[in-house]
């Protein structure tokens, strides 16, 4: 069920035919002399070093932003516990009125 299916390749139904095959001359080349060496690359990226002030710096973005998430996520959930809570009393208020309707 979970192996997948190979087509298979379908026969040939008329004769055929080998590819026609030319003769080529053999050539013999000379090899290269081997390269010689090179000196190590600089490193394409430069490192990257903190120094106290730049790492100061990313600590206090990082809690930033850690702060600015946690506050958005904290006022979207009191937003969601309003809402649930005003949709609670306007069902509260329209049961009573619709009970007290009936009593009459």
């Amino acid at each position: 069920m979970f192996r997948p299916k190979i087509p298979t390749m379908p026969t040939p139904t008329g004769t055929v035919t080998p590819p026609l095959v030319e003769p080529t001359a053999i050539v013999q080349h000379t090899p290269n002399p081997a390269p010689a060496p090179v000196a190590p690359a600089a490193p394409a990226r430069p490192v990257v070093q903190l120094t106290p002030g730049t790492a100061l710096a990313l600590v206090g973005a990082g809690t930033a932003v850690v702060l600015v998430v946690g506050a958005v996520l904290v006022s979207m959930l009191l937003a969601v516990a309003v809402t649930a809570a005003s949709v609670t009393v306007c069902a509260v208020v329209l049961r009573s009125l619709l009970n007290h309707q009936h009593k009459r």
